[in-house]
């Protein structure tokens, strides 16, 4: 026989607790799962921007002539360039 009796409410905290422990266990595998189903399917994605590597795209025929960075509208190196 236990020394001290076990209070009604330590019993239901018990329970909730248990509970919301097997919830976040089952939120935490959930992330797993996603996770790693998303690296092993992602071997066409590039960093964090979920684009296509530029590396697999079929090269252009007709590539860009200008080398030279564009600027800004509204600029004063957007007014030098619309002068030229």
């Amino acid at each position: 026989m236990a020394l001290h009796v076990e209070h009604e409410l330590h019993r239901r905290r018990r329970g909730r607790n248990i509970g919301l422990g097997l919830v976040l266990a089952g939120f935490v595998a959930l992330v797993f799962g996603l996770s790693v189903v998303k690296i092993t399917q992602g071997d066409m994605m590039q960093g964090y921007d979920h684009r296509p590597r530029a590396s697999m795209l079929p090269k252009d025929p007709n590539p860009p002539t200008r080398t030279a960075p564009v600027a800004a509208p509204g600029t004063p190196a957007a007014q030098q360039e619309a002068e030229q």
